[in-house]
């Protein structure tokens, strides 16, 4: 997959992280969508080093969803951790 492809998959997979943790957070929009994109392209390199599974295998691989999206969640934690974003 190509940068933009992450880029793409990045924007998703942060909607859903941020779906599946809703609330205020302390960065907004913006810093949702680029935490999300950095997530996903850790995450992807991640899944690809440590399980094996190539980046290259295509946008709709659920292997590589789940990296992503699993990928933008724990920045998003952490981001709320720091700097304190609530649940509302």
């Amino acid at each position: 997959m190509g940068v933009i492809a992450w880029a793409v998959l990045g924007l998703l997979a942060g909607a859903i992280a941020e779906a599946l943790l809703p609330g205020r957070d302390p960065g907004g929009c913006v810093g949702t969508t680029l935490i999300g994109i950095a997530g996903a392209f850790v995450g992807g390199r991640l899944s690809a080093r440590f399980l094996d599974r190539p980046v290259q295998r295509g946008f709709f691989d659920a292997a590589t969803w789940g990296s992503a999206i699993v990928g933008a969640l724990v920045p998003l934690i952490g981001h709320r951790l720091l700097f304190g974003g609530s649940r509302d």
